[in-house]
């Protein structure tokens, strides 16, 4: 062990495990943990720490001693800069144990509640290009590498079109070619950076809050269909002609070119009216047979193959009958509900975001679903007994809460309900398990499914079936 600028250097560290966040664990000699941001277990490295807690250090390898067996080279040239993929560098197999082993640990050491035997976790058939929707930003001061600071190249042009930098909101990578979305993506991105400096156009500046363009967004669906938007910081006609016309004329299969003028301090659109400059104002994904329309504002999942096996391992889950009423809590644009809808009596989906709901109803009257029905509030306020008695007892009810899971009223709300099933779906096991234990004194969890939606992430969703005791 060794000292540098008052931080600790552990060395020969063997790191044993993958942790919370993505991030490698290790043992320091004092016993404390040590939560290591670039290594995979396996490894063997020294550790430079830059964090000291009670309990743990937080670290960085500055050096690997022994390579992992888990370890592949990483496909993306950013990998290590950019805060995406960070376990681009462990290989598939080893990424689903870890995401599977995180699950099972969640809910056993959280939810303290018996379980069954988890389902082997569904990868994905797509390691790479999965991602329907990828978010750019613009920068006139782009993240200059190590190597770029320490070279005696004079740098003149910092304008960046990329990610933003872990940690950094002012500080965007510059990229030429991202793995997480398939073509025309790059070749979009890359002319628009292109055509934007050729036009003498300003890039963002976040800290002065200057500069013409700000983001871009580009969804590519199943389908085909391909809807690419521009957020410019101010209004200028010309200006937003010259580069659309450009685009379209370079991208004619592009079924959706829109543009929003935000002079916001920060960037989010859905307050903001979207124009659209050529062809429609949405696009299309399939399921099933199903269209769902999507507009700029829309949700659906990032990942429409894993969507896909998500939503069959719910309505395996649910083993739905005829005769079901079920009740879709946190139904977004209803996607689920209308999935399941043609195997049972009636679906009830509620939903705080009136735009979701409003994308619903479209979507439902699109593909000629007569029999779900949906509502907007508040989930703790909406689902009360006046509206159990109004639309009647639900004998399954689905739940895809946000990442913070469901509110404690919620909660009771269920065990005062007692449908014979519930399928909870999540995108985070820890407030899973959380939840999964306050309904323990009703419900016996007896399926566990965990679902690969984003690899070379840490992120996982799992799928639980809750039946009444």
């Amino acid at each position: 062990m060794a000292r540098h600028n008052k931080r600790l250097i552990f060395e020969n560290i063997e790191v044993i495990d993958a942790g919370a966040k993505g991030k490698a664990v290790a043992i320091a000699p004092d016993g404390r943990v040590i939560f290591i941001s670039n290594a995979v277990p396996g490894d063997v490295v020294t550790v430079h720490t830059f964090k000291k807690r009670k309990n743990y250090y937080e670290g960085k390898a500055i050096s690997i001693l022994k390579y992992s067996d888990k370890r592949v080279e990483p496909k993306c040239l950013y990998f290590g800069t950019c805060g995406g993929c960070k376990w681009q560098h462990m290989s598939y197999e080893h990424q689903l144990y870890y995401k599977q082993k995180e699950v099972d640990n969640n809910l056993t050491r959280l939810g303290k509640i018996e379980l069954p035997e988890s389902l082997p976790i569904i990868g994905s058939e797509e390691q790479y290009y999965y991602r329907n929707k990828m978010e750019f930003s613009f920068s006139d001061n782009k993240w200059l590498t190590f190597e770029q600071i320490q070279s005696d190249e004079i740098i003149k042009n910092r304008n960046a079109l990329g990610f933003h930098i872990p940690g950094m909101w002012d500080k965007i990578l510059d990229i030429d070619e991202c793995h997480l979305q398939r073509n025309p993506s790059n070749a979009i991105r890359n002319f628009i950076k292109q055509k934007a400096e050729a036009l003498n156009l300003t890039f963002y500046n976040n800290r002065k809050q200057e500069g013409f363009l700000r983001t871009l967004m580009i969804r590519i669906t199943s389908t085909g269909d391909v809807m690419v938007l521009l957020q410019f910081f101010y209004e200028d006609q010309e200006k937003i002609s010259l580069l659309l016309d450009a685009i379209a004329l370079e991208f004619p299969k592009i079924t959706s070119l829109l543009y929003v003028v935000n002079s916001k301090g920060n960037d989010t659109i859905y307050d903001q009216d979207v124009v659209c400059y050529y062809g429609k104002d949405h696009i299309f994904e399939e399921m099933e047979g199903l269209r769902f329309k999507i507009n700029a504002k829309s949700f659906y999942q990032t990942n429409s193959q894993q969507a896909y096996e998500l939503y069959k391992v719910t309505r395996y889950f649910a083993g739905l009958t005829s005769n079901d009423l079920v009740y879709d809590l946190y139904t977004g644009t209803g996607t689920i509900a209308q999935f399941i809808s043609k195997y049972v009596k009636k679906v009830i989906g509620i939903e705080a975001i009136p735009e979701a709901i409003e994308a619903a109803m479209e979507n439902a009257k699109l593909n000629n679903i007569d029999n779900v029905e949906f509502y907007t509030g508040d989930m703790k306020k909406v689902l009360n007994q006046s509206f159990i008695d109004k639309h009647g007892a639900p004998n399954v009810i689905i739940t895809d809460p946000p990442r913070d899971g469901m509110h404690k009223d919620v909660v009771t709300q269920l065990l005062n309900i007692s449908a014979e099933k519930i399928v909870y779906i999540s995108c985070n096991s820890a407030t899973q398990a959380r939840d999964l234990s306050l309904l323990d004194s009703l419900y016996k969890v007896t399926k566990v499914q965990a679902v690969d939606m984003f690899p070379q992430t840490h992120h996982i969703e799992n799928v639980v079936l809750l039946e009444k005791r």
